[in-house]
């Protein structure tokens, strides 16, 4: 990506998650960029502070939108380890849902394929060495 596509990508994302935010009751009133992280094209993880004063993780990108409140992670690596847990159990407890539509199981299988795509990126060393 060049620098302008990179800064477009984020400014995006950034949006689409403010929107997501806003829709669940959270309005970001700041943003702990030094706590925040962005694997672009991928994900971004945002740590924000809502204007109540709550801290929460919020993770975007080419994955279903996420909040958690910022309690459930020590830093962005952790929290994508809790976004991965957390949509397993989604997955398992939609999978079990009688007689599932198509939308239902094709966000099942969305759902298991991101979970184990930001674990793995969790567990790469070098995407999380201070630099």
């Amino acid at each position: 990506m060049t620098e302008q596509q990179s800064s477009t990508w984020v400014r995006d994302q950034y949006q689409k998650v403010a929107k997501f935010l806003a829709e669940k009751g959270v309005i970001i009133d700041s943003v702990l960029l030094e706590q925040s992280r962005v694997l672009e094209p991928l994900l971004t993880v945002w740590k924000v502070k809502a204007i109540d004063g709550k801290q929460y993780w919020a993770i975007g990108g080419d994955l279903p939108s996420d909040v958690a409140p910022a309690s459930v992670a020590e830093d962005a690596r952790a929290v994508l380890k809790h976004f991965s847990l957390h949509w397993q159990l989604k997955a398992e407890n939609l999978s079990r849902a009688e007689n599932p539509d198509q939308t239902q199981r094709d966000f099942v299988n969305i759902l298991i394929s991101r979970a184990e795509g930001i674990y793995d990126l969790a567990e790469r060393s070098d995407l999380w060495q201070a630099g």
